[in-house]
């Protein structure tokens, strides 16, 4: 099993940042495979992807630890495909995050590292619009009005 690991910095309180990617519908705004994630109840995920030109649908868990503010994933199959995150606070408006994956799946390593690392500029790119749009419309829009 290979192990892949990455941490950054994002601009947003790790409280935010937490509660945007504990919710399973978000996967698909930064996991550029995945093109539904659903809820099925507990742990339970229905996720679809396009991987290498094929549709595939899959049954994965996402487990939540609150206290903690980390998430743990999988997915059963070829792979063993299953990661962690966990997020930790790095100043009054800023989180750090952690990303760590593991897979038995045959592939380079630069590879994978590389999109791991995208993956998380990614997630931090919309975790903050998102965040954004949403202090916009609290406010009035963008026009403030």
């Amino acid at each position: 099993m290979t192990e892949f690991r990455h941490t950054a910095t994002i601009d947003l309180p790790a409280s935010d940042l937490f509660a945007y990617l504990r919710e399973p519908r978000n996967l698909p705004h930064f996991f550029p495979q995945l093109s539904q994630a659903e809820p099925e109840g507990g742990d339970a995920v229905h996720v679809e992807a396009d991987v290498d030109g094929e549709h595939v649908e899959a049954e994965a868990w996402l487990k939540v630890d609150e206290e903690s503010r980390s998430l743990s994933w999988g997915s059963q199959g070829p792979h063993d495909y299953h990661g962690r995150l966990s997020i930790e606070d790095a100043g009054a408006n800023e989180s750090r995050l952690t990303v760590t994956l593991s897979s038995v799946r045959e592939a380079g390593e630069e590879e994978v590292q590389r999109g791991l690392e995208e993956t998380v500029a990614a997630l931090a790119h919309t975790a903050v619009a998102d965040s954004d749009v949403e202090a916009a419309e609290k406010q009035g829009g963008w026009a403030g009005h």
